[in-house]
């Protein structure tokens, strides 16, 4: 043995008495110092592995050289489950099992974090804690009687390095609520009703109505809005048309609820069109149409909600630059929109801030069937750089000549 593991090494090798005084609870080196206060959670926690009572682990302390030991406020419980063990253990442990301090109040992380390893409802963690004799925090109101592993992911502030924490009845911000809502793949309402029901006050009163206020999407599981996600204009036109509710009472409520401004410009008044210009499937429905900060929009949506709308390219580029989505300026818009352009855009890679270059056009001409020469007359007509000095063939890709 050496000279550092016989430090405070017991006389005794009694197997008991050495998982007693082993500060890992093992029965092996590194040994409890005499000098110092064995921890009152210490006491539990050895009960609870050997199946004895608290009073006889002290009194075997004792007989050890062990005769300060921290004690809570009331008296020792009979025993101490096995299966509480956990509760006892504190969770903010780095290493080795460190027993909850019955000195502090207990946190609401340890009474979390102690239900979903044992799978119980914080409310029975609190109330066993309780009669273990630790002091258990309250919130605005009763901790809940159900069980809910996403708990420890709502309390959850930090992932950073060991992570922070909410505590005991502390204010939440309504974008933490979105924030956690998205990790969970949850409604954001069910989140914000669980905080409040563990204790937490939020800046605003969860509603029924903010469902449909934040589903954007019908994603399973999601389809949320987001803290960064700014929600589209044709979101808020359609909440506005199913809810009934004046826009500015949504815009109002969003904002309430820790949202970003929307994406777009949103109308007075909607004409008649606006749903389908604004659906990613122009056919009046989610998904909506996200506007793009960098490359605008894509030319080949005006082209398809132009054949979808009966209106001219020109005129569906302005209701859309209206409602907040651009063309970019170098774009050049056709008088008519056809299938074989529409179909031409979807095989191109590019948008308007890039250089399409010979690879691309051979690319495009390929899928769809039409010569390189005139898919690169056709692309430079509707505004793309085309900067490659290059001859372009005539021939379509695959033909032989005769």
């Amino acid at each position: 043995m050496s000279r550092a593991s016989e430090r405070h090494a017991p006389e005794s090798q009694d197997p008991d008495d050495l998982l007693i005084v082993s500060k890992n609870l093992n029965g092996r080196y590194p040994w409890q110092d005499p000098a110092e206060q064995v921890p009152y959670g210490r006491v539990l926690l050895v009960a609870a592995k050997l199946k004895w009572s608290p009073a006889a682990v002290v009194v075997r302390l004792g007989a050890l050289g062990y005769a300060d030991v921290q004690r809570s406020e009331g008296p020792l419980p009979d025993a101490v489950e096995p299966d509480d063990a956990p509760l006892i253990t504190g969770v903010e442990r780095r290493f080795g099992a460190v027993p909850v301090d019955v000195d502090k109040t207990v946190s609401l992380r340890q009474i979390i974090e102690s239900a979903a390893l044992t799978e119980r409802s914080p409310a029975d963690v609190a109330r066993r804690m309780t009669a273990y004799g630790y002091q258990v925090g309250t919130g605005a109101r009763p901790l809940p009687e159900t069980a809910d592993p996403r708990d420890v992911a709502l309390i959850l502030t930090e992932r950073r390095s060991f992570g922070s924490w909410l505590d005991w009845g502390e204010e939440v911000p309504a974008q933490h609520v979105l924030g956690v809502a998205l990790e969970l793949s949850c409604s954001p309402h069910v989140a914000a009703k669980r905080l409040i029901a563990l204790g937490f006050r939020l800046p605003y009163t969860p509603e029924p109505g903010d469902e449909r206020l934040l589903k954007y999407a019908d994603t399973p599981g999601g389809g949320w809005l987001g803290r960064w996600t700014a929600p589209p204009v044709g979101h808020i036109l359609a909440v506005v048309r199913d809810t009934g509710r004046s826009q500015a009472d949504v815009l109002a409520r969003l904002n309430e609820l820790g949202c970003q401004r929307p994406d777009g410009d949103v109308p007075d008044t909607t004409e008649a069109d606006d749903f389908v210009l604004l659906s990613a499937n122009l056919d009046g429905r989610a998904p909506w149409l996200w506007k793009n900060n960098v490359v605008g929009l894509q030319l080949r949506h005006i082209l398809r909600a132009s054949l979808a709308t009966g209106r001219s390219p020109a005129q569906v580029a302005e209701r859309l630059s209206a409602l907040g989505h651009r063309l970019p300026e170098n774009a050049n818009l056709p008088e008519v929109a056809t299938e074989p352009d529409i179909h031409l855009l979807e095989t191109l890679t590019r948008s308007y801030l890039d250089d399409v270059h010979l690879e691309h056009v051979l690319r495009s001409a390929t899928l769809t069937g039409r010569s390189p020469s005139d898919v690169a007359t056709r692309l430079t007509a509707l505004g793309y750089r085309l900067p490659d000095e290059v001859k372009y063939p005539e021939m379509v890709p695959g033909a032989r000549a005769a």
